[in-house]
């Protein structure tokens, strides 16, 4: 980093390894909530896999979901899935608990979850006509 260069809120955070281990830790608590298990598909490994890839994209690092599937359009690949506001809340809930079991640091935590606070509810469609067929891994310009 070059004098007047701000980090990245992923070296901030403690690189990709501490964002990959935070998603790992909120899958794990996603399996055992009653409010978000059953929305989510059965098979959660690939969820999983995919939101390390765009966490690390999407706060800073090397473009790796991008250079997999495209463009992100996440409202988009989240329709197949009846997302409320309640849903949004624990999911955002969850996230900030699997933050700092990763230890990253309490200001770093708030910088991020203040930029998640409005995509989770970008993603809330529960009462909305849209269609549910899934994407897949399909590429997305």
């Amino acid at each position: 980093m070059t004098l007047g260069q701000e980090s990245s809120l992923i070296e901030r955070a403690g690189g990709r390894e501490t964002i990959e281990w935070a998603v790992d830790h909120f899958y794990d608590r996603v399996e055992r909530d009653p409010i978000l298990r059953p929305i989510y598909p059965q098979d959660l490994r690939p969820g999983r896999e995919k939101l390390k890839l765009f966490f690390v994209q999407w706060l800073g690092g090397p473009p790796l979901y991008s250079e997999r599937y495209g463009h992100p359009r996440l409202r988009r690949r989240h329709f197949p899935f009846v997302i409320d506001e309640q849903a949004a809340e624990r999911w955002l809930a969850l996230m900030s608990e699997a933050l700092a079991a990763a230890g990253i640091p309490q200001a770093v935590r708030s910088a991020i979850e203040q930029r998640l606070r409005p995509l989770a509810f970008h993603m809330v469609n529960a009462h909305q006509d849209v269609p549910r067929e899934p994407l897949g891994d399909v590429w997305m310009e």
